[in-house]
């Protein structure tokens, strides 16, 4: 017969990870020991939740090898390490009965090939679903009483900074640049002429990419450069799916000041709002109603207007001052206009 075994844990903490591995050990053991079975594969995900298969590599791989007949029993420890969603549970187990593969889980002792055995699943199921949006309700309560007492920073450090045993510090590299990135905006350069120049001079944005205006964008704005912590600017809008959307009012939102140590002193923050916002009346006034809503998608440059003739194209600036790699496109005002209305109408 044979055999895999599915392994997860959902941390990727030490003693979860000890975990991790005593699972696949045990395992790897008791297949080989019964006779009678043949070791397929062990499949293991680490520091993964269990409330989607989405992002459960192995677990999808184990999916595949069961649909091409290359295993027939799978052995769980416990039906939260298999899925934490009643709904993927459910249809998961029905696939691969019909397929002819049978799941033990061990701690419940249920054998999904028995008659009791959904009915049974589904109670476990329930369960594990429950424990798991309970702990995320838990952890949103303790996020929020951090927020609340101005203890909680983030749980990722934006350019300049460095998270080090949950406080930002500053990174004596990074901090240059951004002090240079201001120094840029409150000369008067626009967001294209700094990105231009950063790109120019080789400057690496985190991570080693190209910088683009979304990002510069963003350090402009952020009120983590004077030290200062809005939180909960997104949410989790379901804790099974963990779908996150933009806090529009839903949650509350708590502004918490000198967290941490400031790059950017706050006249120098504030005067780059008062540009910004200057700016954006503006082009507001005197801007056409697409300017500055077409994104592009390679480079993340704004599409700007060209007319020829009695036409009006959209263009993507980036590729047309050769400051992006991706060739040129024109697109017609008038199939943009349509696009537009079908998003309305839908």
């Amino acid at each position: 017969l044979k055999v895999g075994a599915y392994c997860r844990v959902s941390t990727d903490t030490k003693d979860q990870l000890n975990s991790y591995q005593t699972q696949i050990a045990y395992y790897t053991q008791l297949i080989a020991e019964n006779p009678n079975w043949k070791l397929a594969d062990i499949y293991a995900d680490a520091g993964i939740t269990g409330t989607s298969i989405e992002k459960r590599d192995e677990f999808k791989r184990m999916l595949a090898d069961c649909r091409d007949g290359k295993i027939k029993r799978v052995l769980v420890k416990s039906v939260s390490r298999f899925a934490r969603n009643t709904l993927e549970l459910l249809e998961t187990t029905r696939e691969l009965r019909e397929l002819g593969v049978v799941v033990v889980f061990e701690e419940q002792g249920i054998d999904t090939s028995q008659m009791l055995g959904e009915m049974q699943l589904t109670m476990f199921a329930l369960a594990a679903q429950e424990e798991s949006t309970s702990i995320s309700k838990n952890m949103r309560w303790s996020y929020q009483k951090r927020m609340e007492a101005g203890t909680y920073a983030t749980n990722y450090a934006p350019y300049g900074y460095r998270l080090v045993e949950g406080k930002l510090l500053p990174d004596p590299a990074e901090a240059m640049i951004v002090k240079r990135i201001f120094g840029l905006y409150l000369c008067g350069h626009g967001l294209r002429d700094i990105v231009h120049l950063l790109n120019k001079e080789g400057i690496p944005a985190r991570n080693g990419s190209i910088w683009k205006i979304s990002s510069v964008s963003y350090i402009l704005s952020s009120e983590k450069y004077v030290g200062d912590v809005l939180t909960q600017k997104k949410y989790t809008v379901d804790p099974l799916t963990h779908n996150r959307a933009r806090n529009r009012g839903q949650q509350p939102m708590i502004y918490a000041t000198g967290v941490h140590e400031p790059i950017i002193s706050r006249e120098d923050f504030l005067a780059a709002q008062h540009i910004a916002e200057t700016r954006r009346q503006v082009k507001s006034r005197t801007g056409h109603l697409f300017t500055g809503r077409i994104l592009c998608a390679e480079c993340d440059y704004h599409f700007r207007q060209v007319k020829a003739g009695e036409k009006s194209y959209w263009i993507c600036a980036g590729a047309a001052n050769k400051i992006s790699p991706h060739p040129s496109c024109r697109l017609p005002e008038d199939a943009i206009i349509l696009a537009a209305l079908n998003m309305m109408a839908k």
